[in-house]
């Protein structure tokens, strides 16, 4: 342990913060350096650092430092291998403690974030609901779902808490988008193929997308998680869709030869698309593109749509 604790002028220039900000942090939040040698100054430990890391993202993100302070030391000590790992503690309070950080999005974000952390179903629902009423798909996904559901994600790293947080408006936010969906049915053959990737659970953005895909006239199908890539394969081949959007939420899913078995399908798609944060830009196939958002996605799966039915007419 001693050759791994850092000094308070190597810990500020990992995080980048100045060595004031760490005094203070000790100071008035107890966030200090906890390993003492006689002699010698106090030294940061690994789990020193791991919660002032903690204490900077959630500070950047808006949080007060206070708040903050109280998330990074109820965080799990990074145990070594094969060591018992510590109870861990989740937020007291009746409604979970803390908040969930939203980033800069505005007060409909914040709002429904307060309703996930009383676990108000009909409160959540209903703020889904209104912003995709006024503010369609797109727009609902990218300023108001989508900062929610990744400042759950963040608490949870960081306490390993608010799984029914998460589950509650992961719920929600599945039966609003298939709401939107049935609310406008496109016409016409379905011409675009939504998929996970093989053992690909996240399914939440592909229904995003499937929901605009429907908002914008463009019909789809849509075959959920974790599709072995022989299936997607046969899928493609017995439907011939002009675009196959593949999504992959983490590194471990987003395996390119999924891609590259689309590129060689006997019907293959005018376009393929990977999507989500799990792809690499360097591993992919030549002829696939990576869609940098939701309404990319769109536009290019409604332009791969309109060029097939233009040429088909022609």
């Amino acid at each position: 342990m001693v050759d791994e604790a850092l000094s308070a002028g190597a810990v500020a220039r990992r995080l980048g913060v100045a060595v004031t900000t760490l005094r203070t942090w000790h100071q008035r939040y107890g966030l200090g350096p906890s390993e003492h040698i006689p002699g010698h100054h106090r030294r940061y430990t690994p789990t020193d650092l791991a919660r002032l890391e903690i204490m900077r993202r959630l500070t950047a993100e808006g949080v007060s430092p206070a708040e903050a302070a109280r998330w990074a030391r109820q965080a799990p000590d990074p145990t070594p291998t094969g060591a018992v790992a510590p109870r861990r503690i989740h937020p007291p309070g009746r409604d979970g403690g803390g908040t969930i950080p939203v980033g800069r999005a505005g007060p409909a974000a914040r709002g429904l974030a307060r309703a996930a952390m009383r676990l108000d179903a009909a409160a959540i629902s209903e703020a889904i609901a209104h912003a995709l009423a006024t503010g369609g798909v797109v727009a609902t996904w990218e300023g108001l779902l989508r900062p929610v559901l990744a400042g759950i994600g963040e608490r949870h790293a960081a306490t390993a808490g608010l799984i029914e947080v998460e589950h509650l408006v992961s719920r929600c936010v599945s039966e609003a988008l298939a709401a939107a969906s049935r609310a406008k049915v496109p016409t016409g053959p379905a011409r675009i193929l939504l998929s996970c990737a093989d053992e690909e659970q996240h399914t939440l953005p592909l229904e995003a997308l499937a929901a605009a895909l429907a908002e914008a006239g463009v019909s789809y199908r849509m075959l959920g998680a974790r599709v072995p890539v022989g299936a997607l394969v046969e899928a493609v081949n017995r439907t011939g869709p002009a675009a196959v959007v593949l999504w992959s939420h983490t590194r471990a899913t987003a395996d390119p030869d999924q891609l590259s078995a689309l590129l060689a399908a006997p019907r293959r798609p005018l376009l393929v698309l990977a999507a989500g944060p799990g792809w690499r830009a360097d591993t992919l196939p030549a002829g696939v593109v990576r869609p940098v958002d939701l309404a990319e996605a769109v536009s290019l799966a409604a332009a791969v749509r309109d060029s097939l039915d233009q040429s088909r007419r022609d």
